[in-house]
């Protein structure tokens, strides 16, 4: 567990180098809001989470994959995860923020993966 990181993950470079290309400037991991968003838009008060599909509990192939030992560990730790992102979004959207999730394995389509930061950061 010690060798996975929480921030400057290969998701969440890929998602930044692409706003950074769409002419977005964002900040990185604000301490200030909850759940330290992965980038963060002030001006819009927008906020984007990339989440892996494992840790996060995605219900996609990889993310619902579990590890055959230690599986009650892992089914709670990932169930906290949930747990947790489910509240920081709505702590977010109750301070007058919008949030989006971005999971890994969205990530594949680049096309659709820019229209999608497109629409939300200029809704």
């Amino acid at each position: 567990m010690q060798a996975v990181k929480s921030k400057n993950t290969a998701p969440e470079l890929r998602v930044r180098s692409l706003a950074h290309r769409m002419g977005y400037r964002f900040r990185l991991h604000r301490k200030d809001l909850p759940g330290k968003p992965d980038l963060v838009f002030p001006a819009r008060r927008k906020a984007i989470f990339v989440h892996g599909c494992f840790w996060h509990g995605h219900d996609c192939p990889r993310g619902a994959r579990v590890p055959k030992s230690n599986r009650d560990y892992w089914t709670a730790k990932i169930a906290r995860n949930r747990d947790r992102d489910r509240d920081s979004c709505a702590a977010l959207a109750s301070s007058g923020w919008a949030a989006l999730v971005l999971w890994e394995c969205d990530l594949k389509n680049e096309k659709g993966l820019r229209a999608r930061v497109r629409k939300f950061l200029n809704s």
